[in-house]
């Protein structure tokens, strides 16, 4: 090498067993698929391509894109810009290991210099502009005496913390007091502001526009992709974009490219203007009578027309809630609320002096026009190849919620994510069905031409777990009550044979309560602590008891087959009732289901099993987290065995010990 060059470090430098990790760390273990990985991302982003990688459990994927994006940003030639890189995750979970732990870790390991952030939506943190109107509004603005108290605490607050997001605070404000101070795209004076000096906002943004690294979550991700298609942005340009958990990618791209307008939303954003109950708000506070009458007339009108809609709904609409044409009922609101942002906006140019009032009132009539447009949207169906529908809610507040969502995001992502990004790198421990097939999600998120790479865990499976099929089940489709009376007694058998730690999955909190309220007794018996999700508890909370107790049984319903980490003796045991098919009847899978047989396929063999498959493979991932771990996954449907398809799930499970048992013999 010549004098002053420097060598370009690679990821097996890094990562390999004579590493710079391994220098520091003195139990390191190097793992050859760990560095294939990081091999493969190093060479998608250097030749400007696709990578599509399934790591099993336990190669350590974090580190493994991490490392290559880092020497990639780091590791530019003076006469170039840095790559700018955009690692998004779908868990806060998995984002706080990546911030906290992971990044500060290479940080200081690697001989790089490079700077990577946390970054966090708009709404997150404080205005301080907003936060002193607020202060002095406070009496015309809330009528709660806990309003009243945190907005004194979120003012003394913003004084003294140096980071002003919501993370940084050590009590959850409520909604209508965050929605008054929180910093918000349409009411921003910019540099016009006299405190933007000092913004939060406005310095995590500098910070965001520097870094080489961005942390993102999947939501913001979306919404920035939203956004891109209508000529704004929230991220910066980036030239690569590192997707971890992207199982999760269609769910999420298609809560974010469609469009909803609820009950809620609407008596919510009236109540911002003028409550005449409690004779607050914003139209109050400027003594504009003729808005607040016409605020009090489009309450009434979108109550009325949230009963002619489910009055409709029963008599003309599937029983899904699932419009296939627009709706009848006349528009009335949406001009109404047009006038009404007007009103605000002509009272805002020519009457307000004060630039922060003026911008409040700017702001207001944003998110009218904002409403207005989604539910004109909504009612006409504007939105091309969507699925509309309607849900009710009957609880202590009853709700009505419209939703309108694309039926495919593969063609959306297909131009605006993989057709104007370089490089994007989609990893996940699930995403193939049977042994090596990635065709489905490639299919479903619009991935035409990409590298693929499959690496199986370092993990033994063979001697770590064991998978019980269920044998001599009723079937859950054909005799579902003898199922479920089944159900429990072989919930009873597979929990007493790990004494506890187990977790039980359910693909609905109907059969999950029934089994809960047929077992609390039993579990008493035998002095089992019995967690059960739907009961108001928090998950993390439920997750900490469940650790905490050694002998515990958890019942879970979606959220538990995914993003869970319980290492250790707490967890040996992961009980599956049935197997993951989403509803039939959901208007959206309808749609999607529809549109694969109108292209002559056969929907349930090309999505809905695949898409089941994948959901089975990330609930039996709970069990095995570190090379010390043992236990026994039981599958109670007998479909694994009995139906064609049964050989689908079975391959795309990691290869393990298999026990058919009868309920009757010894175990195993």
């Amino acid at each position: 090498m010549a004098d002053g060059e420097t060598s370009i470090l690679t990821p097996a430098d890094v990562l390999g067993p004579k590493g710079f990790i391994a220098r520091r760390l003195t139990n390191y273990e190097s793992r050859p698929e760990q560095i294939e990985m990081a091999d493969a991302v190093a060479a998608a982003i250097a030749e400007q391509r696709h990578l599509v990688v399934e790591a099993g459990t336990g190669v350590g994927k974090s580190f493994a894109y991490l490392v290559p994006a880092i020497l990639a940003a780091g590791q530019q030639p003076p006469d170039r810009k840095r790559k700018k890189i955009v690692v998004s995750t779908h868990t806060i979970s998995l984002q706080e290991q990546l911030i906290a732990r992971d990044i500060p870790f290479l940080n200081a390991v690697l001989p790089i210099e490079f700077s990577a952030v946390l970054v966090k939506g708009r709404s997150n943190y404080v205005s301080l502009r907003r936060m002193q109107g607020a202060t002095e509004r406070s009496s015309v603005l809330f009528e709660k005496e806990e309003e009243l108290i945190q907005t004194r605490e979120l003012r003394a607050w913003s004084r003294q913390t140096t980071d002003g997001s919501l993370a940084d605070l050590d009590f959850r404000p409520l909604g209508t007091v965050w929605d008054e101070v929180r910093s918000e795209h349409g009411n921003c004076l910019g540099r016009r502001c006299p405190t933007y000096d000092d913004c939060f906002y406005y310095k995590a943004r500098r910070r965001v526009w520097n870094a080489d690294l961005l942390v993102v979550n999947h939501a913001l991700f979306f919404s920035d992709l939203a956004l891109r298609r209508e000529g704004a942005s929230v991220l910066p340009e980036y030239d690569v974009a590192i997707l971890d958990e992207a199982h999760t990618l269609e769910g999420v791209a298609g809560d974010h490219l469609g469009v909803s307008v609820t009950s809620g939303q609407a008596n919510y954003l009236f109540n911002k203007l003028y409550n005449d109950r409690t004779q607050k708000g914003l139209l109050l506070a400027h003594n504009l009578g003729d808005a607040q009458k016409l605020v009090m007339r489009l309450r009434a009108l979108f109550t009325e027309f949230f009963h002619d809609l489910t009055e409709w709904k029963q008599e003309n609409a599937a029983a899904n809630g699932r419009l296939r044409k627009p709706c009848p009922i006349p528009d009335i609101i949406s001009p109404e609320m047009y006038t009404l942002s007007s009103m605000i906006r002509t009272y805002a140019e020519n009457q307000v002096s004060q630039e922060e009032q003026k911008i409040e009132l700017v702001a207001a009539a944003d998110r009218i026009d904002g409403l207005a447009l989604s539910l004109a949207g909504w009612m006409a169906q504007r939105f091309d190849d969507s699925a509309y529908w309607v849900e009710e809610t009957h609880g202590r507040i009853p709700s009505v919620s419209l939703y309108c969502s694309p039926i495919e995001v593969g063609p959306t992502l297909r131009d605006e994510l993989f057709g104007k990004i370089p490089s994007v790198i989609l990893a996940s421990a699930t995403l193939s069905v049977g042994r090596e097939d990635f065709s489905f999600f490639r299919t479903r998120v619009g991935l035409t031409k990409t590298d693929e790479v499959k690496l199986g865990s370092p993990f033994d499976y063979k001697k770590q777990a064991t998978l019980i099929l269920a044998d001599r089940m009723p079937d859950p489709t054909e005799q579902a009550r003898a199922f479920e009376e089944a159900c429990i007694e072989r919930i009873k058998r597979y929990i007493l044979h790990t004494d506890g730690r187990a977790f039980v999955l359910f693909t609905s909190y109907k059969m999950l309560k029934g089994c809960a309220d047929r077992l609390t007794g039993w579990c008493a018996e035998h002095n089992y602590l019995l967690l059960t999700q739907g009961q108001g508890q928090n998950r993390s909370l439920m997750l900490d008891r469940f650790r905490q107790d050694g002998r515990a049984v958890l019942f879970g319903t979606d959220t538990f087959w995914q993003g869970v980490d319980v290492p250790g003796d707490a967890l040996q045991n992961v009980i599956i009732t049935k197997l993951p098919f989403s509803v039939p009847d959901h208007p959206l899978l309808e749609a999607r289901v529809e549109r694969i047989r109108e292209r002559g396929g056969n929907p349930f063999m090309e999505y809905q099993v695949p898409e089941a498959a994948i959901k089975l493979r990330q609930g039996f991932g709970r069990l095995i987290r570190s090379r010390t771990d043992t236990g026994v996954v039981a599958i109670l449907d007998p479909r694994m065995r009995t139906k064609y398809y049964g050989r689908i799930f079975r391959e795309s499970l990691p290869d393990c010990r298999v026990v058919v048992d009868d309920g009757v013999g010894p175990l195993i």
